[in-house]
């Protein structure tokens, strides 16, 4: 295709989802019409409107006019979109949401890609804060709206581009980038990839992406990231962690009383100072980690770092305090793989000597009939568990996996679990049993933050 700015219009199927619109966002930065359409409106289709796109809330082959230039799409539309299809029809070029990035990133001189199966928004959105304080001026994509950075994405006319580089279906080997992150590996997308195996190959060839003058920057804790740690064509890596020698490394770890880390940080050995972060667990730990051995890489001053970390205060979804119900502290997580679970229930378990309830959500059927053994151990810091649904998300549930195989596994455990089948069930389960001695996390990557929305609601 021609270079992005020689194209006049650009349609964006699914405009209002995290990753499209930010890349309609800078589209329309670059002066070009920008359409699109997407199910409903929200705060992000209307922002979009706003800067001059035009945003339909339907798919229909009409959405697509014949000025149209190109049509940019997600993972999460099918073949049979009337917008494609009309696409095709009229000759006009289809291209992924990540293969429109992976143009974008051409743009710029230095373009980073902060990859791995967990942390990734958290970690993009400290870089983006701690970047905030300094004149480079990054444009930087988001997999989440952040309050500090004022929404998913961060327009900048600076020569550096920050952006969460996510495995799924490899989308991030259409990336063009001479510096990159990797925070772990672990097995998840199993309706894409095969096994352990074969995602660890796709980070391999990430690594392989960068140029010999790039920076690959990787956790020598993680096991499965200690398999690509050589194999990478660039120079120059730094390594980051807690447990092993790194580079860029954390010691003499405390946790106040809002189970908030303080750490001492070295490089090379040597004592650079003491980092507060204001955004709980050990696993963000490794995220300020890597947010730090790239910005100083990049030449932010320790100073500078030091009180970025303190100010950032998370992401939208990532351990997110949402208010109270009855004395309930109600907070919100996006965690969806067992790792990302007991992470954020061991980060909760610091919080305060309180009874914690989980009411989580499964996503999609192939993860949980994969994963359902390491599901089922995830929850052993919550003190009652209630399952739902699961989040059909993309697929179909060709599987024969119900949440009440999760239910009994988890009841085998010894734990209290309850499957109800609806949110409505929920509340009524929840509400005339919350009281000051709960904390209540809902967790999952789908809708079932609505739960914890219509409690603090209903407290008003």
């Amino acid at each position: 295709m021609n270079e992005i700015r020689d194209l006049k219009h650009v349609h964006l199927v699914g405009i209002g989802g995290i990753g499209v619109s930010a890349i309609a966002e800078i589209l329309l930065t670059y002066g070009l019409k920008v359409s699109g359409s997407d199910i409903k409106s929200s705060s992000i289709t209307r922002h979009l409107e706003s800067l001059g796109a035009k945003v339909t809330y339907s798919h229909a082959s009409d959405n697509v006019h014949d000025d149209v230039d190109l049509i940019v799409y997600t993972s999460a539309v099918s073949e049979d979109n009337p917008e494609l299809v009309r696409g095709r029809t009229l000759g006009i070029e289809t291209i992924s949401r990540s293969q429109m990035l992976g143009l974008i990133m051409k743009e710029y001189p230095d373009s980073v890609a902060i990859s791995g199966a967990h942390g990734k928004t958290t970690t993009t959105s400290m870089v983006a804060v701690i970047l905030g304080e300094t004149d480079l001026d990054p444009t930087i994509f988001i997999g989440a709206e952040v309050e500090a950075v004022g929404g998913n994405a961060r327009i900048g006319k600076g020569d550096l581009f920050v952006t969460e580089a996510c495995e799924y279906r490899e989308n991030f080997l259409d990336f063009n980038f001479n510096m990159a992150v990797i925070l772990n590996i672990d097995e998840d997308h199993l309706d894409y990839y095969d096994n352990l195996d074969h995602i660890v190959s796709a980070f391999h060839r990430l690594t392989q992406k960068l140029p010999e003058d790039g920076v690959l920057l990787i956790n020598i804790d993680d096991f499965n990231a200690k398999k690509v740690y050589n194999n990478s064509n660039c120079k120059q890596i730094l390594t980051f962690g807690i447990a092993s020698e790194a580079d860029y490394m954390a010691a003499n770890i405390t946790y106040d009383e809002k189970g908030l880390p303080k750490f001492d940080l070295f490089l090379k050995g040597k004592p650079l100072g003491k980092i507060e972060l204001s955004v709980p667990g050990r696993h963000n730990i490794y995220n300020s980690l890597a947010a730090i051995s790239l910005t100083h890489h990049l030449g932010i001053d320790l100073a500078t770092i030091v009180k970025a970390l303190k100010k950032f205060k998370g992401a939208h979804r990532r351990f997110e305090h949402l208010g109270a119900y009855q004395g309930a502290e109600i907070y919100d997580d996006y965690a969806h793989h067992p790792n990302e679970i007991k992470a954020t229930l061991e980060a909760a378990r610091k919080l305060e000597a309180k009874k914690i309830i989980a009411v989580f959500q499964p996503h999609t059927y192939t993860r949980t009939k994969e994963l359902l053994m390491e599901f089922s151990a995830a929850f052993d810091q919550a003190d009652e568990i209630i399952l739902t649904d699961i989040y059909a998300a993309r697929e179909k549930n060709t599987l024969e996996i119900h949440t009440r195989d999760l239910e009994a596994l988890i009841a085998k455990r010894g734990k209290m679990v309850t499957y109800l089948s609806s949110f409505e069930e929920i509340l009524e389960h929840l509400m005339p049993r919350l009281n000051q001695d709960h904390l209540l996390f809902t967790l999952g990557a789908g809708n079932i933050n609505e739960v914890a929305e219509a409690l603090i609601k209903k407290s008003q």
